[in-house]
């Protein structure tokens, strides 16, 4: 195993390294937005739904940030809780609510309107979360134990 491999390794597995995980928050967040605004980063027959993907992978991360030593499944479970609820706010709509929908940050953090499209793309995200972590942990413990 190489230097390089052993230190990444080491900001990678269990628990989360904080740095490493807001750093991609930060990244996730930046690819979302760029989706938003450069129509060309994802095939167009995917419409939004990659950004919804992300949007829940960002979740992830965040949480995964919070509780650095819970198992990957229960911040998948948390990422999804928090996406799901998120979006059965969209069938609310009081004043208050929608004043905040309608700002730009609203509209990123809230957005407009419920799909249950949305909600395959949540769990999609949630997964991509898990199985990240996964195989970076897989991979690691491979490096550990030839």
């Amino acid at each position: 195993m190489t230097r390089e491999s052993a230190d990444f390794c080491s900001l990678a597995v269990s628990p989360r390294n904080r740095v490493w995980y807001g750093l991609m928050v930060i990244a996730v967040i930046a690819l979302g937005l760029t989706s938003r605004k450069f129509h060309g980063v994802f095939p167009s027959a995917l419409g939004k739904y990659p950004g919804d993907v992300l949007w829940t992978v960002m979740v992830f991360l965040g949480w995964g940030f919070v509780f650095p030593r819970h198992s990957s499944v229960r911040i998948a479970l948390l990422a999804l809780l928090t996406s799901y609820t998120v979006e059965s706010l969209k069938l609310h709509h009081a004043p208050w609510l929608e004043n905040f929908r309608n700002t730009k940050l609203g509209h990123l953090v809230l957005g407009y309107a419920f799909s249950w499209g949305n909600l395959l793309a949540y769990t999609i995200g949630a997964a991509l979360g898990w199985l990240g972590e996964w195989l970076v942990q897989a991979c690691c413990n491979d490096q550990h134990n030839p």
